[in-house]
């Protein structure tokens, strides 16, 4: 069972679809979005969560402050989650008089960002595992032309995968290790 850890929709689940998404554990969540909030990264930030899954981590990001997410998802069952969560969430945030635009897209990572012209504050990469390091990093050097000045990146990768390579545009700020999943902090 996922959940919105914090900000006006906290405790509220998440829907999950069964089988064809890998949420970020709530203790892993709560971690990335303690040291975001610490930083003053969140409020309102615009976001874009690649490989959304459950959208958890955009979903997050809204509840806490966020002015708009974009969430990024070619599994047509995962995206009809996202969007009933969003609108959940969207509930909580009405109620306290706050608002988060929104957009789910229902394209691969890779042809989004062929196509889009946004920027961005924030950009959460939490593919599938079987996803590639040489995947991740054509990923990250797609988004560099997206950020914001004084961006984050951060990318979710099983602990067993090594390391993918950080365009040189970006610098690894921090690497946390939580037993099968590593999180690489990037800033440009």
């Amino acid at each position: 069972m996922t959940r919105i850890i914090g900000g006006v929709a906290g405790s509220r689940t998440l829907v999950s679809p069964a089988k064809s998404t890998r949420p970020t554990s709530d203790r892993i969540r709560e971690s990335i979005f303690s040291r975001l909030d610490a930083l003053n990264l969140i409020e309102e930030s615009k976001v874009l969560d690649l490989y959304a899954g459950t959208g958890a981590l955009g979903l997050e990001a809204a509840s806490r402050g966020a002015s708009r997410v974009v969430f990024v998802e070619n599994n047509k069952q995962a995206l009809g989650g996202i969007i009933q969560n969003f609108r959940m969430v969207k509930q909580a945030l009405q109620k306290e008089n706050l608002d988060c635009d929104f957009q789910a897209v229902g394209k691969t990572v890779q042809s989004f960002l062929a196509n889009q012209q946004e920027s961005f504050d924030l950009v959460f990469i939490d593919p599938p595992y079987e996803i590639s390091n040489d995947s991740i990093s054509d990923v990250l050097n797609l988004v560099i032309p997206f950020l914001e000045p004084n961006s984050s990146v951060i990318v979710e990768r099983s602990s067993r995968d090594t390391q993918p390579i950080i365009p040189s545009e970006l610098s690894l700020t921090e690497t946390r290790n939580y037993g099968d999943t590593v999180i690489y902090w990037l800033n440009n």
